[in-house]
């Protein structure tokens, strides 16, 4: 069985360890801690990067922005 745990390290508490052994048991685990880099992840695709990229050129030129009055929110 393989579970997969993505939460900052300041949450993880004496609830957090518990509940590990109570999905666990007594069988013998291991803990593999990795930072976790949303930016590299979402950089993968090659279609997704581009679409990214083009983006952030976007802002840069004011180009294509969307605005949003925070006064019409509900």
């Amino acid at each position: 069985m393989s579970t997969i745990y993505r939460l900052k390290a300041n949450e993880i508490d004496r609830n957090f360890l518990e509940e590990i052994k109570a999905t666990f048991g007594d069988k013998e685990i291991e803990i593999v801690v990795s930072e976790f880099d949303e930016t590299e992840y979402l950089l993968q695709s090659e279609a997704n990067k581009n679409r990214l990229l083009g983006a952030i050129k976007n802002v840069g030129k004011r180009k294509n922005l969307v605005e949003i009055n925070l006064q019409d929110l509900p």
